[in-house]
């Protein structure tokens, strides 16, 4: 009976064995199924995710920048900086879809000579059409305006160099009477002369409808309140809009 005992004992061995071992299997091969299907998943994942990122980046690399480079006028002195006209030319160029960023480079006490300081570092980024209002300080101190016209000059060159493409919009400012009828007449010419040696647009006076009226200004008198701002932008959009494909 030993014998017989001891072979059905191995029988039944073999079998629980072989049992386990194709259930081992089994149960492998439904765990490389999940983890198969996890990496696909996995893939698909990154697959949209870089999609997305290509596509953010198609967006970013499709925005163009209006860099507006200005004194107090531009920097929207005694306001909020989303009240100034370069906010406020932004909020237009996104109530129409337009992909253009408008930077606001202004500095309240710029003068042109300051202006031809600091461009080099306002350049270091890219810019599709450039926006120059500078002098009206220049005027205040009463200076040479032979140095004025240089100094925009020495501005504009700069940035012709820096962005070959890049189209140009000068601003253009009026001298106060007190200063007499030579110095305004001069100064007020500048900026037609400029605008043409330079293929840039002119706006020809950026305070029209603005400068003098007192419910338009601060208790200052020179700069624009928030109403005057908007009037301001409006002067600024009439030349700007032709620029902008």
């Amino acid at each position: 009976m030993t014998p017989n005992i001891t072979l059905y004992h191995f029988k039944n061995a073999l079998k629980t064995l072989l049992i386990a071992i194709i259930g081992g299997f089994m149960v492998q091969g439904c765990k490389s199924k999940q983890e198969a299907d996890q990496q696909v998943g996995n893939n698909a994942e990154i697959q949209d995710q870089n999609a997305d990122s290509d596509h953010v980046a198609a967006q970013k690399s499709d925005t163009k920048y209006i860099l507006f480079f200005g004194n107090s006028l531009t920097a929207g002195y005694g306001l909020d900086e989303n009240e100034s006209f370069p906010a406020l030319i932004q909020q237009r160029l996104d109530s129409l879809k337009m992909p253009y960023t408008a930077i606001n480079a202004g500095l309240s006490g710029e003068t042109t000579s300051g202006g031809k300081n600091r461009i080099d570092w306002v350049l270091k980024q890219k810019v599709d059409v450039f926006v120059l209002e500078l002098g009206a300080n220049d005027v205040l101190r009463g200076l040479d305006l032979k140095e004025t016209e240089s100094n925009l000059r020495a501005i504009l060159d700069k940035v012709k160099v820096s962005n070959p493409d890049v189209k140009l919009v000068l601003a253009g400012m009026e001298a106060p009477p007190n200063m007499g009828n030579e110095y305004t007449r001069q100064f007020a010419a500048i900026y037609p002369k400029l605008a043409k040696e330079y293929n840039a647009a002119l706006i020809p006076f950026l305070l029209a409808n603005v400068a003098t009226i007192p419910s338009l200004n601060l208790e200052d008198g020179k700069h624009p309140n928030t109403a005057g701002q908007f009037i301001v932008r409006e002067n600024v959009w009439l030349v700007l809009k032709e620029m902008l494909n």
